[in-house]
């Protein structure tokens, strides 16, 4: 059996995210359709934006699932992401703090989907 290799992240307006995540994480989509927009995030790998089934997602159901950006590092590189997404207007649902696994943040897209910041396991 394969391991996954396609993460959705279901959005209302494909284009505002698409602009969203390629500017946070510094990538460009494989290609860009009206309602799909993935990112190869690693060989095979896609992260993909998704308003096909929007209006099956309730706007205000709240996000349950988070993407997970695992920094390599001390500490001190997961404050540097905090300081420059901030700058770039993100939403802080969790300012950085110590957790069991590690110094962490959370923020959310413009949808409300989580994303976490987290040193490697």
């Amino acid at each position: 059996m394969s391991a996954p290799n396609l993460f959705l992240v279901y959005v209302d307006d494909v284009e505002r995210a698409t602009a969203f995540y390629a500017d946070l994480f510094d990538i460009e989509p494989v290609v860009t359709t009206p309602r799909y927009v993935p990112f190869e995030v690693a060989p095979g790998v896609l992260f993909a934006l998704w308003s096909g089934r929007s209006d099956q997602v309730a706007p205000g159901t709240p996000r349950t699932s988070e993407v997970g950006l695992m920094v390599p590092g001390p500490s001190a590189a997961i404050d540097d992401i905090h300081a420059a997404w901030t700058a770039k207007g993100v939403t802080v649902v969790e300012p950085p703090h110590d957790e069991v696994f590690g110094r962490t943040f959370v923020v959310a897209d413009p949808d409300g989907n989580l994303i976490r910041v987290s040193p490697v396991d």
